[in-house]
């Protein structure tokens, strides 16, 4: 009984970590991008997380995982299994401890491949003759297949999005025609997949309870054809049927939808608006999937132990053992409060880190994941690959879509020798267990404890502290937080053009100030004004240069983003010292020369609207996925700007000449002056600077 209780607590903390870390194959992407909000995706992934662990996760599981090893058809002596016991307990744990360590560092891992690499360890530790080398190879071949095809195919996904709608002159209109054309494949593939995936267990129990045949439903592992009319069919005719059902009534809600949703967005907001639908379902079934599937990897060695630690004769069964309700209850359970405590560390990873996601970005990566599942789940491949390591494939897809900048090379090199890590860490745990664990519960029970707590003393800590507040923070959110777009966390690129904004509202307090001195008025509410709106400007700057610093990662790279940050600091910085000029000394007493003064900051404004909109534009650029539409708009408002301050150039030298040719006779004012039309003149030359640092993004 001690043994089976410490395998509970190592169960669920399997199922802990599970939650907290592989949960981001769902919702990584959703809260990247803004689709769900943190609290949003944890109340998600937690119900239907929990539904498919719980309701529809196998009621029965292989005795070891994916077939890594093969003891023979002779059966399980008293000995072997005794031992196969305690290996299991180590691999267990040895598995847990490693995607605690990834988690901490918010490094997406396969939990499959983390268990099998535990169980691979014991393995050869107990009888070496057992590792399948050949499932281990296919395993291995998975790092590189599974994230290629994955990448690919979320690639070509997003550049039919690009040029189907985006590259359009109305995105919004286009893409209420489009969108129901995109939902009937994405449907249908996630109708097969979630039959083939989420409801293979389902199907087999309906099976055994003999309701129905399973081999009409499911792939059979000796298919031989795709032809679904005929026996042995990889994907039979029954699910093809239901899986076009699946897509053509989703495709025609969408439509009906779309022609009676009034969209309070506009332009791509509103495009984005309806992939944030699509990706929020896609995400649901991705939760739903994992849940049911991957509850095994904390149940599955734990059914293990319990069979032999209950059996009369000590032995494991040989093919598979019956899962109680019980542990079907634990693993969901674990998993949701992994979801809410710590899994939000790799969520930022995948949702930030790598590459800049937006909802339609998003839509394609997790489109892209579950079609590669499904086709390597097929007979004719049966290669057992990671979603974790396919989804992550298929965020750096899209991200290079936006071209090589746009992904983080250093991240996903991390993230890549975590996964060959998985397997030697995992294993080489699983023996160090194996050995202390010396055939006795009561080593076992130490063991695990002062394991467990020594992982919990150094790695997770602090973290439970910030884990706590995290969840605290979005379960306080307030309705109109969650339930309102604007209510999201506006991204980087949204962030700059609000910078931009309160930039503009500077230069124009600046303009009156300028505008009621020049008029012999007391400017000194203008000047407050605008040293008040520079501090604003200044505010929004240190928030957006702190979100870049924490790692969100930005299409045309951090360094260049920080640059166009302090270029367009600068024009509010600017404005600022006109504005402070004027609270020096009276203006130069000529009418005519504060006309020209006056038509000076009249012009600098005009052109800082124009590069406002610019920036506008260029935050459209950033989510049309760099359409060749959008690059044109860009480089034309480019053109503008730098026109518009040329103009200013002009204004600027004819009051200059006025200053100077009638000021003899008030030098110093005229001096004063003629600082003031400098500093002006520093206005609109920043603005130039400032856009043509955007000419970066028509190389992209």
């Amino acid at each position: 009984m001690l043994l089976i209780g410490v395998a509970l607590i190592v169960c669920s903390y399997m199922a802990w970590n599970i939650g907290a870390n592989d949960v981001a194959n769902a919702m990584g992407t959703s809260v990247g991008s803004g689709a769900l909000t943190l609290r949003r995706a944890i109340i998600v992934a937690a119900v239907f997380e929990f539904a498919g662990a719980v309701f529809f996760g196998s009621h029965v599981t292989d005795t070891i995982r994916k077939g890594v090893l093969d003891f023979g058809d002779s059966g399980f002596s008293y000995e072997l299994s005794q031992s196969l016991m305690y290996g299991f307990m180590a691999a267990l744990l040895a598995a847990a401890i490693w995607l605690t360590i990834a988690t901490k560092f918010g490094l997406p891992v396969s939990t499959t491949h983390s268990i099998v690499g535990g169980v691979i360890g014991m393995g050869l530790w107990i009888q070496p003759s057992s590792v399948n080398w050949a499932k281990v190879s296919e395993i291995v071949m998975s790092w590189v297949a599974s994230p290629l095809l994955g990448g690919v195919l979320a690639f070509l996904s997003f550049i039919v999005i690009r040029r189907v709608i985006f590259n359009h002159e109305k995105p919004l209109e286009r893409t209420k025609s489009v969108a129901p054309l995109l939902a009937l494949p994405t449907f249908f593939v996630l109708g097969l997949a979630l039959q083939f995936k989420g409801l293979k267990g389902f199907y087999k129990n309906l099976d055994d309870a003999g309701l129905i045949d399973s081999s009409n439903w499911l792939p059979p592992k000796d298919g031989s054809t795709f032809n679904p009319l005929l026996e042995g069919a990889w994907i039979p005719l029954n699910s093809l049927l239901v899986a076009l059902a699946i897509g053509s009534i989703a495709s025609t809600i969408l439509w009906f939808v779309l022609r009676r949703y009034e969209f309070k967005e506009e332009g791509y907001a509103g495009v984005e608006r309806v992939f944030i639908w699509l990706q929020v379902i896609t995400a649901c079934y991705v939760a739903f999937a994992h849940g049911a599937n991957d509850v095994a990897n904390a149940i599955g060695p734990m059914a293990a132990i319990y069979d032999i630690a209950t059996s009369a004769t000590g032995t494991l069964s040989p093919d598979q053992v019956d899962v109680p309700i019980g542990l079907l209850l634990l693993g969901g359970a674990g998993i949701t409060i992994g979801v809410a405590t710590w899994g939000y560390k790799v969520m930022d990873t995948i949702g930030k880190k790598i590459t800049h996601i937006t909802p339609s970005r998003g839509f394609a990566a997790e489109f892209g994941a579950a079609t590669t599942v499904l086709i390597f789940s097929m007979p004719f491949l049966a290669v057992p690959i990671s979603t974790t390591h396919t989804l992550v494939g298929a965020v750096v897809g899209v991200g290079l879509a936006g071209g090589a900048s746009s992904v983080d090379f250093r991240v996903f090199g991390k993230i890549a020798a975590s996964w060959v890590a998985s397997l030697p860490v995992a294993g080489g745990g699983a023996v160090l267990f194996y050995v202390l664990f010396s055939g006795n519960p009561t080593n076992v029970a130490i063991v695990t404890l002062l394991a467990i707590g020594a992982t919990g003393y150094f790695l997770v800590r602090a973290e439970i502290e910030e884990a706590a507040d995290e969840l605290t923070m979005v379960v306080t959110e307030s309705p109109e937080e969650i339930d309102s777009p604007e209510g999201f966390k506006p991204t980087p690129f949204e962030m700059f053009h609000n910078h931009a904004k309160a930039v503009e509202k500077t230069v124009d307090c600046m303009l009156l100030a300028v505008t009621t001195a020049a008029e012999g008025g007391d400017a000194s509410e203008h000047i407050t004004a605008t040293i008040e709106a520079e501090l604003e400007a200044d505010n929004i700057k240190n928030e957006l240069r702190e979100e870049i610093r924490i790692g969100v990662r930005i299409t045309i790279g951090h360094e260049n983003f920080m640059q166009m940050i302090g270029r367009q600091d600068r024009i509010a910085d600017y404005a600022q010292n006109v504005a402070e000029q004027l609270s020096f000394r009276p203006l130069f007493e000529n009418d005519e020369a504060r006309k020209k003064l006056v038509a000076m900051g009249e012009m600098v404004s005009i052109t800082v609207a124009k590069y406002e909109e610019t920036v506008e534009q260029m935050k459209n650029l950033s989510h049309s996925g760099f359409s060749r539409k959008e690059k044109g708009i860009l480089f034309e408002l480019i053109k503008e700007v730098n026109l518009l301050e040329h103009q200013a150039d002009l204004v600027e030298m004819d009051a200059a000449s006025i200053v100077f040719s009638q000021g003899d006779d008030d030098a110093l004012a005229a001096m004063h002056m003629y600082r003031v039309l400098q500093r002006l003149d520093d206005v609109a030359n920043a603005c130039e600077m400032a856009a043509n640092a955007f000419l970066v993004f028509l190389n992209k």
